[in-house]
């Protein structure tokens, strides 16, 4: 084959061209943007123009984006008891996570564990919201924050934000939402999540790795205390000199990828659904999960019959094809799949393939065949010994 097709988008989105001209304009800006003098406030501008573009997309002042390293760090300084929600100052009590969240809500909050609970997903991925009214009844009268996904980013599966934080709300609590794997792929915005708190990462986008966002819905939110201190950029948030370049791109990405939603899920979707029929026929008994519930239209999962996921992904690889098992957010190492447990999927883990911006027709028909002969040929091995 002479062209690699990459198929994990959900990893990481290639740098778009509207971000790389953003970056290559920026880097003209030699200056820090916390200097006063002309260069610093050159440089300054870029990083404002960027937080505003950011935060009209989501509904929300600029003033309430805060850039980060990305999403994981994001994480990491939001998921807190340490809240201030007007002038109430007391700690937050109870940390509820959807059971299919990413490592980094998992991993990432400051709770004592004796604080957190998991709620349960439905066999199909999504929070189950019984299992969610459940968990509030135990926690009534404590004050609540509740960690859940807009997107699993292993499945697909759209998960019922709104409807989480309606109950939340009615609680006296908070939703911080992880809309990773949401922007450029479903309606994303303070107005259409109901959520306290929305973080992403560029590198998701089609912008560069390495910087992300952490936004509020209303200046009345405040987190009390950090985890990167120093000399007080981002309005005290997050201490460190801005990587203006990279939040350049950023920006470009997330105001690209908005613009264009509606004409790219309706571009992808039918190439995924065209390779899931694919790999239906190939091997009938293949299990896709998530499909009983709303997905974006980028993103497939799937068991293949007797072929370990990791077997399939090394052979593909090898075959110049690029997909996932799981998150890549592992250390670069496969391992089985929390979220297929929480559903109780049975399998230990799944091929995830993500299209994305680059995602051609060819690249659709190129992988079936691909996938056709490595399922031949991994089966033939076996038969063999």
């Amino acid at each position: 084959m002479s062209k690699r097709i990459y198929l994990d988008h959900n990893a990481t989105s290639p740098l778009r061209p509207e971000a790389r001209a953003a970056m290559l304009a920026a880097m003209a800006a030699p200056g820090n943007a916390s200097s006063v003098h002309a260069e610093g406030r050159a440089a300054k501008a870029i990083l404002e123009q960027a937080r505003a573009t950011i935060a009209k997309g989501l509904g929300t002042a600029a003033r309430n984006v805060t850039f980060t390293s990305g999403a994981t760090e994001a994480a990491n300084l939001v998921l807190t008891p340490m809240m201030q929600r007007g002038k109430d100052r007391a700690p937050m009590e109870v940390l509820l996570i959807g059971a299919g969240e990413h490592p980094a809500v998992l991993a990432g909050h400051r709770f004592p564990a004796e604080a957190v609970e998991q709620v349960a997903l439905t066999p199909d991925g999504a929070l189950s919201l019984p299992a969610l009214d459940a968990a509030l009844t135990r926690c009534a009268g404590r004050r609540v924050m509740i960690a859940l996904q807009s997107v699993n980013n292993e499945t697909g599966v759209i998960q019922p934000v709104r409807e989480a934080a309606d109950r939340v709300h009615a609680a006296g609590g908070l939703l911080i939402c992880d809309a990773t794997q949401a922007i450029g792929r479903i309606e994303t915005s303070f107005q259409t999540t109901a959520a306290d708190f929305l973080f992403f990462s560029s590198h998701k986008l089609g912008g560069p790795a390495g910087v992300g966002a952490l936004a509020a819905a209303q200046d009345g939110l405040h987190i009390m205390e950090t985890t990167v201190k120093g000399g007080g950029q981002e309005f005290g948030r997050r201490a460190g000199t801005e990587n203006v370049v990279g939040v350049a791109g950023f920006a470009a990405a997330f105001e690209a990828v908005s613009g264009a939603m509606t004409t790219e899920n309706t571009r992808l979707k039918p190439m995924r659904d065209s390779l899931e029929r694919r790999i239906a026929e190939l091997a009938p008994q293949t299990r896709f999960f998530g499909r009983g519930a709303p997905r974006v239209a980028t993103t497939s999962a799937f068991a293949l019959p007797g072929i370990p996921a990791h077997t399939a992904l090394i052979a593909l690889d090898l075959s110049g094809v690029a997909v996932s098992s799981g998150s890549a957010c592992s250390s670069g190492k496969v391992r089985e799949s929390h979220v297929l447990a929480a559903m109780g999927a049975g399998e230990k883990e799944a091929l995830r393939v993500s299209l994305g911006w680059t995602t051609r027709e060819e690249d659709v028909e190129q992988f079936g065949m691909v996938l056709a002969e490595v399922v031949d040929r991994i089966r033939s091995r076996r038969s063999v010994a």
